[in-house]
């Protein structure tokens, strides 16, 4: 099936990019309930699966609107304002969702899946005002499980998928850049055709113009967002996701560890991974107190971030640390040049 959506000068002049945070919570959150391996994703979700098992979020509110597969309610994913907004602006959005939105699409949920709502849901049905908060709480304590100490990774990877697709729009115009998007996507003239689109698709349901959120978890498809009177949204797979979590080049610590000292140097290579004190403590040798002494002071020099969420704090490196370690890698790297000829070599100046 195929659905077709006039594309006029004003929606070509209201197209643009935005990373949003909360569409990561609902892709991640549908592949973690899936239960199966993921090619791509299988060793983020053997580490964090079980700290969202541990928390209860695998039962909740979030559990019940994020089903395995098919349709996930708009609200979760309110159109973004900005080209990155943070998680907080996104949530702000979520908790101000009127009313009659939240209950039309929990009908909706309730009618393309074929079930009842659960007593959170019809809670959440009857009293948005009330159960919005606590849905908003539940999602901070996901994003501080599951996203937060990869995002500067995640971020990384979006990023340059927008820089990618911005020069294709610049350099070759709109239609090429969605031709090239997706497979399901295609300009053709004054019409922008979605492939494998159930629902027809009209300017009155879609608002105006064309939002394309690239994503790190949506899987091969394309996701489709139409919640008027907000311009349509289109979350696609970022390019280079297969490589999100591959180990990265081991640095060349020596000369770091002159500087911050070894053990600091040592925890910095095992953040790699985002990791708790304890786990940090088990795989250096180190103790618990001299890690936490050590994160603290790396921490302060905002090479380390620290993300809570109840009983869990897990350290991830930041990107200043990243480029720190990565410059000192491909300094060791690279063999030292010959001074050209007829030039002596440089000497250092006493």
């Amino acid at each position: 099936m195929e659905a077709e959506l006039e594309f006029s000068a004003g929606d070509r002049a209201r197209l643009r990019f935005a990373v949003s945070p909360l569409w990561e919570v609902a892709t991640s959150f549908r592949l973690l309930s899936a239960g199966r391996a993921h090619p791509v994703h299988r060793h983020w979700i053997e580490q964090v699966r079980p700290r969202v098992t541990a928390a209860g979020l695998d039962r909740d509110r979030l559990a019940e609107l994020v089903p395995c597969d098919g349709y996930v309610p708009d609200f979760l994913n309110p159109a973004p304002t900005a080209p990155a907004p943070t998680l907080a602006e996104e949530l702000t959005a979520l908790r101000a969702a009127p009313a009659e939105r939240i209950r039309r699409d929990l009908t909706r949920l309730e009618r393309e899946h074929g079930l009842s709502l659960g007593p959170r849901l019809r809670s959440l049905y009857d009293d948005p005002h009330t159960q919005l908060p606590k849905l908003a709480e539940e999602i901070e304590t996901y994003w501080q499980l599951a996203l937060a100490p990869y995002w500067a990774r995640i971020r990384a990877a979006l990023d340059a998928d927008v820089l990618h697709r911005a020069r294709q729009l610049a350099e070759h115009g709109s239609a090429y850049l969605l031709d090239e998007l997706h497979g399901q996507a295609a300009r053709e003239g004054d019409t922008l055709r979605l492939r494998e689109r159930r629902r027809g698709l009209s300017r009155a349901v879609a608002g105006t113009g064309l939002v394309l959120v690239p994503s790190a978890f949506t899987g091969p498809g394309l996701l489709i967002r139409v919640s008027p009177p907000d311009p349509l949204q289109l979350a696609y797979p970022a390019r280079d996701t297969a490589t999100l979590w591959q180990p990265r080049p081991a640095p060349a610590a020596e000369a770091l560890a002159v500087v911050l000292g070894r053990s600091r140097t040592r925890l910095l290579t095992e953040l790699d991974v985002p990791a708790a004190t304890t786990d940090l403590a088990r795989r250096t040798g180190l103790s618990p107190a001299a890690v936490s002494q050590s994160l603290t002071a790396l921490r302060d020099a905002g090479l380390v971030s620290a993300h809570r969420a109840g009983r869990w704090v897990l350290y991830a490196r930041t990107a200043t640390a990243d480029a720190l370690l990565s410059s000192r890698a491909s300094d060791s790297a690279e063999p030292s040049r010959p001074a050209p000829p007829g030039r002596p070599e440089p000497t250092a100046r006493r």
